[in-house]
């Protein structure tokens, strides 16, 4: 872990716990893994979790799913799952985190209107923060630097707030995506292709400022009409045509499988005359 973050270990004197707790996890899935090759977790991560044991479990998330072992926060079972997929396509790491719909004005206007990006430019309304609270793998991170974890700590003792890895996301493209299930059992799913910009996000945590083309109006009609939870995957490349197959092998119809439209192109509850 020391060698991993390098100038970024910023308190050592929580490696051991931290450490600790990632051989434990490795023991448990040995133990219980049976004669299956590949694993996922979707692990309990706050607010028990601290008071028990004094420290936050991010930074062994990020390490396990830079191994190609997934790990969801919040007892994100679909997350998980969505993840492991993502993996699987890959083969590279993937990340777990929620999309807020939180890019400044004063960050918008100064650092991306106007700008032309790896894949395209990007209106104030096809933005959003992709954050979570430093569970990304190092590999993905832009100067990785271990922290305590600032949301928390508004309610906890920050000695028991550490472990998180923070830092801006590399850019690059990428692939938001979730796979998800209704309350009456019927799987859908979702993909949106964009990229993460090479923007300063200016905040804490695993944290990186998306574009996504027509991000606002899938926002409303997929994500929030269809009820999805604030967690979205994340592939850091596009690879929606390949997601798109595994999706259909899994026998979702392709009704269920949403993507962003394109202008012009309207969703079934969409006005036409907005």
């Amino acid at each position: 872990m020391a060698a991993e973050l390098g100038t970024g270990n910023k308190i050592p004197s929580v490696l051991p716990k931290l450490a600790q707790y990632e051989l434990t996890l490795t023991d448990w899935i040995e133990a219980h893994k049976g004669s299956r090759q590949f694993v996922a977790m979707a692990n309990k991560c706050w607010p028990a979790f601290q008071t028990m044991f004094g420290f936050v479990p991010c930074y062994v998330n990020s390490r396990l799913t830079g191994r190609g072992i997934p790990v969801a926060c919040e007892v994100d079972i679909y997350g998980a799952l969505s993840e492991f997929i993502g993996t699987c396509i890959t083969q590279d790491a993937v990340t777990l985190l929620d999309i807020n719909n939180s890019v400044p004005r004063d960050m918008y206007e100064e650092s991306i209107k106007g700008k032309k990006f790896e894949c395209d430019s990007y209106t104030e309304k096809e933005i959003f923060m992709g954050f979570h609270c430093g569970n990304t793998a190092s590999s993905k991170v832009c100067n990785c630097q271990m922290c305590f974890q600032r949301i928390m700590a508004r309610a906890l003792p920050v000695e028991v707030t550490n472990g998180t890895l923070e830092g801006d996301l590399k850019p690059g493209k990428a692939t938001v995506y979730r796979l998800q299930s209704t309350a009456d059992t019927k799987l859908r799913a979702y993909i949106a292709q964009g990229e993460i910009l090479p923007v300063a996000t200016r905040s804490f945590g695993s944290i990186g400022i998306f574009g996504v083309k027509n991000m606002s109006r899938f926002y409303r009609h997929v994500l929030i009409e269809k009820h999805y939870p604030h967690h979205a995957a994340v592939m850091f490349e596009h690879a929606g045509k390949y997601l798109w197959e595994v999706l259909k092998y899994m026998g979702i119809p392709v009704e269920e499988i949403d993507y962003n439209f394109p202008k012009g192109d309207y969703y079934p509850t969409e006005n036409p005359f907005c």
